[in-house]
């Protein structure tokens, strides 16, 4: 075989070897794209999407809170986020406006324009729009205004991020009952805490195809889920009335020097609390700016001795055995000491008196009361107390609630038989002192006190708040007579003349507890008013209590103006007109 047919050979071999390699490629790449396309390609197709979309949320505006006659406590308005893509405000250009000549372009031409509206320096501006992000905050919490001023220019990049801001319109007007919420506008306080799921609502979200430098698509896949308002709350308060009781309690507050004051407003036979008012209550708008001691409601929270405003359950159990009337006779020295060895006094020495069930009441004599809670049984005396709600939770829709104390009878010891008599020995919350009172006034019927009407969803659907008919605790006819004795409190002679309301019958009690000094003593005192009106048919009840003012910080002093102020202002408010029928005419003092 000659040396070029040996050449030829060898070359048709490697001829058909490449030829092998490339029909070998060819399928390996034929496979690899038939592959792709028939098991990835779902797959991948999905993936690009997924790069070429961008999701944002729609923000679900928060449900207002509103008063008694829907006037607006609590809100969310719409307020816009404005970012930057720096990649695309490269293309911005500035142009003279008598010219039409360009006269900058990018981000310094963008901030010139920009930084006026949004008050910032535009060389800072400037610099924060340089960069490679496709999205950078520029402002945050503006107006639909100033954004459509912002939109007006037709910068490219400068973008919108739709948002809510939570806003309190009436400043510290009932802020100790409306709360606030936090940067995550989670509820923190108040009712934005305990409404708070009813109160959010469902965000949407908005998803937009974009090119290859951020920009939207026009006509590229675009799809919007709407959001879902948060439901409103409609509360008992009544916004004019609540803003008189915290100017008025704030004023005792200062007047007296006292460490903290409240108010309760309670509607007889519905449990509606139509005022709840806190001394220095906080703004909910600036609630950074309280101590957060200042920032919920002590008149839920913070227990007290109730002092001689616990006597109205021994007087009022008392009458419901039948061991006491009106006119039942007492010798009421200004010391005494009972069968067991306990020694009592009253507040101030005073000579023997011979006084009437009414007139010890009135005179608020804790030697007459020790002798009227000596003839009833302790354990009856005990499960009146719970009746009126001392020692339990209230369940107003409010955080932090206290409970009180009321110890079992078993628990007592010799003298704490007799302090709860008149109040010392057990504590209780204003919240439940005035829901007393409004058991008086309602016939002994005790209807649980709640700060919500309801609510009302997206669609208009009001859905009102369960209330129990209530619990009779006492008979129509002793909480009657419960009523007139506790009428000579506020007439001449009695312990709280400063409460009385002109034109309107007042059945009231005041209370006086010692509490601990900074020295441990007990020279401090707690000032307590508590009372309903028209005692003739009784619509509201207020309880005012005033902590540690200075001096006596008798209740007939120091809180006795401020029920007379919030309870004259509520009935005119409610239209209540005036008493006509006369006052009983009680004896203090026995027949001779």
């Amino acid at each position: 075989m000659s040396a070029r047919t040996v050449a030829e050979r060898g070359q048709r071999v490697r001829l058909q070897a490449i030829l092998v390699l490339v029909l070998t490629v060819l399928l390996v790449f034929g496979g690899r794209l038939v592959y792709v396309q028939a098991f990835q390609g779902p797959e991948l197709a999905q993936q690009a999407r997924e790069d070429r979309t961008r999701t944002s949320a729609i923000r679900a505006p928060r449900g207002d809170i509103v008063d008694s006659d829907g006037e607006i406590l609590a809100t969310s308005v719409e307020r816009y986020n404005v970012g930057v893509n720096q990649l695309l405000v490269r293309n911005y250009e500035l142009e003279d406006e008598k010219t039409g000549e360009v006269v900058s372009t990018g981000a310094a031409a963008a901030a010139e324009v920009l930084a006026p509206l949004l008050g910032r320096d535009k060389a800072e501006l400037g610099a924060q729009m340089v960069g490679e992000s496709t999205f950078v905050y520029l402002a945050k919490g503006l107006t639909p205004e100033q954004w459509r001023e912002i939109d007006a220019l037709n910068i490219p990049g400068i973008e919108p991020e739709e948002t809510t801001q939570r806003i309190y319109p009436n400043g510290t007007t009932a802020g100790n009952v409306i709360g606030y919420v936090g940067r995550d506008r989670q509820g923190l306080a108040g009712l934005e805490l305990t409404m708070d799921d009813v109160l959010t609502g469902k965000d949407g979200s908005l998803t937009v195809e974009i090119g290859g430098t951020g920009q939207v698509i026009p006509t590229g896949h675009r799809e919007e889920v709407p959001a879902v308002q948060g439901h409103t709350v409609h509360t008992t308060i009544d916004r004019d009335l609540q803003h008189v009781a915290q100017t008025s309690i704030d004023g005792a507050v200062e007047k007296f020097g006292a460490a903290w004051g409240a108010v309760v407003v309670e509607e007889i036979g519905t449990g509606r609390i139509l005022a709840l008012a806190d001394s220095n209550t906080v703004d909910p708008g600036n609630y950074q700016d309280w101590a957060p001691e200042d920032r919920g409601s002590r008149a839920v929270s913070s227990p007290y001795e109730p002092g001689s405003t616990g006597k109205l359950p021994t007087f009022a159990l008392g009458l419901e055995k039948g061991v006491i009337d009106t006119d039942t006779p007492f010798t009421v020295p200004d010391t005494l000491t009972m069968p067991n060895g306990q020694t009592f006094r009253d507040n101030s020495p005073h000579e023997t008196f011979h006084l009437t069930t009414t007139g010890a009441l009135q005179m608020s004599s804790n030697t007459a009361t020790v002798q009227i809670g000596d003839m009833v049984d302790d354990r009856e005396r005990f499960n009146l107390l719970r009746g009126f709600g001392f020692g339990e939770k209230t369940g107003i829709e409010l955080p932090g609630e206290a409970s009180g104390v009321v110890r079992d009878p078993d628990a007592w010891d010799g003298r704490t038989r007799y302090t709860t008599m008149f109040g010392q020995g057990m504590s209780v919350t204003l919240l439940q002192n005035t829901s007393m009172a409004a058991t008086l006034g309602n016939g002994g019927v005790r209807v649980d006190p709640h700060i919500v009407d309801g609510t009302t969803d997206g669609e208009g659907t009001f859905t009102p708040t369960e209330v129990d008919e209530g619990e009779q605790i006492l008979s129509e006819e002793t909480t009657a007579k419960m009523l007139a004795m506790m009428e000579t409190v506020v007439q001449k002679g009695g312990t709280g003349p400063q409460g009385a309301v002109p034109g309107y019958r007042v059945a009231a009690k005041t209370g006086t507890a010692q509490i601990l000094d900074d020295a441990g003593g007990i020279s401090n005192r707690l000032g307590s008013f508590v009372g309903v009106a028209p005692a003739e048919n009784p619509r509201v009840a207020v309880g005012v209590v005033v902590y540690r003012g200075a001096g006596t910080s008798y209740g007939g002093t120091v809180a006795a103006p401020t029920f007379r102020e919030v309870m004259g202002f509520a009935l005119r408010d409610m239209g209540v007109p005036p008493s006509t029928e006369p006052t009983p005419n009680l004896p203090l003092e026995p027949e001779q």
